[in-house]
């Protein structure tokens, strides 16, 4: 049995080296399938190139969004990264969480 040792813990670190990445990355597609369900006209959200924009218009596999007044751009839906918060929205602890400098960054004094 013990000339059998190391080869049973190397199948086991193999194990968990395809195992463990495939359950987080079904977990990361299931919360972006709710992400995506969860999209409505008006909803302010991020691009996976980093473009803000607001849901103008709601296809099968694509999102129209508005990116300024009057433009209007289509994405596939995979594009949509995230759900931005709209500016001047309310955290849990009562915070403003939508103005910048809210939650941290530079003092206006510009001190470290």
């Amino acid at each position: 049995m013990e000339q059998y040792f190391p080869i049973i813990i190397l199948a086991l670190l193999a194990v968990m080296l395809f195992v463990l990445p495939a359950r987080q990355r079904k977990r990361m597609q299931a919360q972006a399938q709710a992400m995506q369900d969860s999209l409505t006209i008006g909803t302010p959200v991020m691009t996976t190139s980093g473009l803000h924009g607001t849901v103008a218009a709601l296809g099968e596999t694509t999102v129209d969004l508005e990116i300024a007044p009057g433009v209007v751009v289509t994405f596939a839906r995979p594009a949509i990264l995230e759900v931005r918060k709209p500016l001047g929205a309310v955290g849990d602890d009562g915070t403003d969480t939508g103005t910048p400098g809210a939650t941290g960054g530079r003092p206006a004094d510009g001190t470290l």
